[in-house]
């Protein structure tokens, strides 16, 4: 059996669909961070099984909290802005009989603004989330990776991923997400200095929209390599700012 698990907060404007996408799977685990919205009352219809738990901007602890609540032999993580279109699906179902691999990686694709990402930084993402219970455990608060004690493997079809509707919505995201990297990349003592805050932003937009042909996706591809460039800037600044306090 396939047992998929879902970290939800707010979700209702996807998580139908996700769950239709998510049907051939034995058991779909929702680890809802208190919804204020109807993603429970929906998931519920759905046959879902359901937890509340408080995120607390710990989302490896989140995983790992549905990774216990698993009752299949191979657990699949989803996020509630991804789709698993139907080549997937089968895909899974076939991979998941095979003896000689305990994970997969899976490819993601970025659809941003209306458009399938296909250069860029979010070209190469390569995510382990479809293994097998019992072989290893999510780590890092944020930008968490499950570390499996298994052998490994990939699959072809692509996680679709839309992540942001609209650009205040992107915005509001990388403040979050780079607050909680900084406070992570503090506490694992990993320090920072002006040359980095300035050049490694710089270096990754060549890195993203040159190198990478990110310039081939267009506005899209444009808007994505600043923002992510922005991403490490404000990351860096903020664990720079961290053990600024942190001594006086």
């Amino acid at each position: 059996m396939i047992s998929a698990v879902v970290l939800t907060k707010n979700s209702e404007n996807t998580i139908d669909t996700l769950l239709d996408d998510l049907s051939f799977a034995g058991e779909v685990i929702i680890v809802d961070d208190q919804s204020t919205d109807k993603t429970v009352q929906k998931a519920k219809i759905k046959k879902a099984r359901v937890f509340s738990r408080i995120l607390g901007d710990d989302f490896a602890s989140q995983r790992n909290f549905g990774l216990k609540q698993a009752k299949g032999d191979w657990v699949f993580f989803v996020d509630s802005d991804e789709r698993v279109d139907a080549t997937l699906r089968e895909e899974i179902l076939q991979m998941t009989k095979r003896t000689d691999c305990d994970g997969f990686y899976l490819k993601r694709k970025d659809v941003l603004f209306g458009k399938t990402l296909e250069h860029g930084e979010t070209a190469s993402v390569r995510l382990l989330r479809l293994g097998r219970r019992g072989r290893g455990e999510w780590v890092r608060s944020v930008h968490e990776v499950w570390n499996s004690t298994g052998e490994t493997g990939e699959l072809h079809s692509p996680l679709l991923h839309t992540p942001h509707t609209t650009a205040s919505e992107f915005i509001t995201s990388i403040n979050r997400y780079t607050t909680l990297n900084a406070k992570q990349l503090y506490t694992e003592g990993r320090k920072t200095n002006v040359f980095e805050i300035i050049c490694y932003p710089l270096g990754k937009f060549i890195q993203n929209y040159v190198f990478r042909l990110g310039f081939l996706d267009g506005t899209q591809g444009a808007i994505l390599a600043i923002m992510m460039s922005f991403h490490s800037f404000l990351t860096r600044s903020k664990l720079w700012l961290l053990w600024a306090h942190s001594t006086n």
